[in-house]
C-alpha cells in the first residue's frame, strides 16, 4: 500500500429507509476513529443523501452518489447530476458499478463519459471494472478489466487517473458464495497499476485501487495487506455499521 492512503467506501445500493439510514449513520460515525489511518466514505441511495450530509458533517467521514448522468441539467426525468451531487457536499461517485454495466447496459463508452462528468463537477470518480464468472474461466480476465480500463484511459488519458479511484469487482465472487484468494485479488490489481504503470509511473503509484469482492471483517486483513489492494468498496458489509467499522480497522 506504501504512501496510498486506505479508502474504505460503503455502497449501500438499493437498500435502507430513512430511520434504519439515520441509526446506521449514528453508529458510523460513532465507530469511525480518528485514529484511522484510512478513509471512510458512504454511498447511500440518492434520495438518502441529504440524511448523509446532515449526519455526517463535520465527522471527517466523506459520502457520495452510487451514480450520475452524462449532463449536467436538462431534461432528463429521473437522472441525477454530478453537480447536484456536489451541491450536496459528495466528494465520491460511483461510476460503472457491476450492476450499473449488467441491469441497465452501461457501455464502456458511457462509462468513460460518466467519469468525465464527475471530474467536471468537482467529483472523484470511483471506477468500476471486473470480470464475470464466465469471463474468468473462459480466462478472458484481463482482457476484460483491460478493455474496461483503457475505454478510460483511451478518452481521457493518464492525467484524468490524478484525481480518481479504481475498485476491481470480481462479479462472480459478489454475493455468489466464492471469494477471490487474496492472491487472485492481488494479481488483478497489479495488473491494473501495471496498466496505469505503461502510461505514467507515478500516476499508477499514487492511485487508490479498492478490492470490491464481498469484502467482510473477517477477510479484510488479509485481502488488505495486499501490496496492491488500498481498500475496498463494501456491498452488504456496509450495512452494519460493526462489520463496516470492523473493515475501516483493518485498513489501518
Amino acid at each position: 500500500m506504501g504512501t496510498r492512503r486506505p479508502l474504505v467506501a460503503g455502497n449501500w445500493k438499493m437498500n435502507g429507509s430513512r430511520a434504519e439510514s439515520a441509526t446506521l449513520l449514528d453508529g458510523v460515525k460513532k465507530g469511525v476513529s480518528s485514529a484511522f489511518r484510512a478513509e471512510v466514505a458512504v454511498c447511500p441511495p440518492f434520495i438518502l443523501l441529504p440524511l448523509a450530509a446532515e449526519k455526517l458533517a463535520g465527522s471527517g467521514i466523506a459520502w457520495g452518489g452510487q451514480n450520475l448522468s452524462v449532463h449536467s441539467a436538462g431534461a432528463y426525468t429521473g437522472e441525477v447530476s454530478g453537480p447536484m451531487l456536489k451541491d450536496y457536499g459528495c466528494t465520491y461517485v460511483i461510476v460503472g458499478h457491476s450492476e450499473r454495466r449488467a441491469f441497465y447496459s452501461e457501455s464502456d463508452t458511457l462509462v468513460a463519459e460518466k467519469f468525465a462528468a464527475a471530474q467536471n463537477a468537482g467529483l472523484i470518480p470511483i471506477l468500476c471494472v471486473g470480470e464475470t464468472l464466465q469471463e474468468r474461466e473462459a480466462g478472458q480476465t484481463e482482457a476484460v478489466v483491460a478493455r474496461q480500463l483503457e475505454a478510460v484511459l483511451d478518452k481521457h488519458g493518464i492525467g484524468g487517473f490524478k484525481n480518481a479511484v479504481i475498485a476491481y469487482e470480481p462479479v462472480w465472487a459478489i454475493g455468489t458464495g466464492k471469494t477471490a484468494t487474496p492472491q487472485q485479488a492481488q494479481d488483478v490489481h497489479r495488473f491494473i497499476r501495471g496498466r496505469l504503470a505503461a502510461r505514467d509511473k507515478a500516476v499508477a503509484e499514487n492511485t487508490r485501487i479498492l478490492y470490491g469482492g464481498s469484502m467482510k471483517g473477517g477477510n479484510a486483513g488479509e485481502l488488505l495487506a495486499q501490496p496492491d489492494i488500498d481498500g475496498g468498496l463494501i456491498g452488504g458489509a456496509s450495512l452494519q455499521a460493526d462489520e463496516f467499522i470492523a473493515i475501516g480497522r483493518a485498513a489501518g
